[in-house]
């Protein structure tokens, strides 16, 4: 028996291809979910729209600070892992869930399995930074997305053995529910014409905690309004930022909640442009082929910068602005799929897991 966890929803799309995986193996799985993110509406939409099962266990640490989280999420994953027993704990991504569930599991000896390994931005101001050096470091299967990954991994001394190049979990997702996203033309839900659109998200501290770099941000966004249709759904944490802010986004920006996964998937595949500071939409945009403008200083994911549609830009709007216009302009980075992307790679995991506890 082993038991998978998710904490917050960008996990959910990385582990259900997994977990779909594990059980066509045979493998009993207890699907853990620590409520580090937790909406009741939108945690039961993306469960429904990724066709998950409902965890069984649910801990419910709600939010706090980076150490109150992590905290309790280990006090209470460790009783779990007393009570259950199991031979493998599988995370993913580099939230807080991540490593305090890979630290209690490790100090009780319990073998981790790491999805998404080896990423790194090689700034460790972002609290994701320090979460995926230490979970790599107590992993005994590391799964590989991208190559840069490999070395990596390799250049911290972490035994070849145990790493595995496999792709990109989250493609997985995407391609199984795109056309299911497609079907359900979000488009004309919000009377948008495709690829004559502007899709963000927002989120980041070094985007929206700051006064003056919120500021920019607005300035931006109002800007990029007056050439194209701009829809923003709109992160909790960037919502309560905006009530405060010195500036207001004009009024023909479509502001909306957090939408449900293939609702957002839809929108971002008929988008001519995208603007964000996630890690994981610079992926999906590249496996879609569709522009994408990262506003951050680094990515620990070079390769959609390297040979996909992404263009990370910095945080400085005037260039985010510059890049915007060149696309719009109809002067496109035209990309290619990253190697292993091809929707197989939770299958790939399930194999190796199978072969790992036997």
């Amino acid at each position: 028996m082993i038991i998978s966890v998710v904490g917050t929803r960008p996990n959910f799309m990385k582990m259900a291809p997994v977990i779909t995986a594990i059980k066509n193996k045979g493998i009993k799985n207890i699907f853990v979910h620590t409520g580090q993110h937790y909406d009741d509406n939108m945690s039961k939409v993306f469960f429904d729209d990724l066709k998950m099962p409902e965890p069984e266990i649910f801990l419910g640490v709600g939010s706090g600070s980076h150490a109150e989280i992590t905290a309790r999420i280990m006090i209470e994953f460790e009783k779990v892992c007393v009570d259950k027993k199991p031979k493998l704990v599988i995370v993913s991504g580099d939230v807080n869930s991540t490593l305090a569930c890979a630290l209690a599991a490790k100090k009780l000896n319990i073998p981790i399995a790491h999805v998404e390994s080896g990423l790194r931005s090689f700034d460790q101001e972002m609290p994701e930074e320090i979460n995926r050096i230490l979970t790599d470091r107590i992993s005994d299967l590391l799964f590989v997305s991208e190559e840069s990954g490999m070395k990596h991994l390799l250049n911290e001394g972490i035994e070849k053995e145990k790493i595995h190049f496999v792709g990109n979990c989250m493609i997985d997702s995407v391609k199984k529910f795109l056309p299911d996203a497609l079907e359900q033309k979000p488009w004309h839900k919000y009377d948008l014409v495709i690829n004559d659109y502007c899709l963000i998200t927002m989120h980041r501290p070094s985007n929206v905690d700051s006064t003056t770099n919120l500021n920019q941000v607005i300035d931006m966004l109002n800007s990029i309004s007056e050439k194209t249709k701009v829809v923003f759904p709109i992160h909790p944490r960037t919502k309560n930022k905006l009530q405060n802010a010195n500036k207001k986004l004009c009024g023909n920006i479509l502001l909306l909640e957090p939408l449900p996964y293939l609702e957002f998937l839809g929108l971002m595949a008929k988008a001519k442009v995208v603007l964000t500071d996630s890690g994981g939409i610079q992926e999906e945009t590249t496996y879609l082929g569709v522009q994408c403008i990262t506003v951050r200083d680094n990515t620990e994911r070079p390769v959609t910068v390297d040979i996909g549609t992404n263009h990370l830009v910095g945080t400085d709007s005037s260039a985010a602005l510059n890049i915007f216009n060149i696309i719009i302009n109809g002067e496109i980075k035209k990309g290619i799929i990253p190697p292993k992307w091809d929707g197989k790679t939770g299958v790939r995991i399930a194999k190796i897991i199978e072969d790992f506890l036997h």
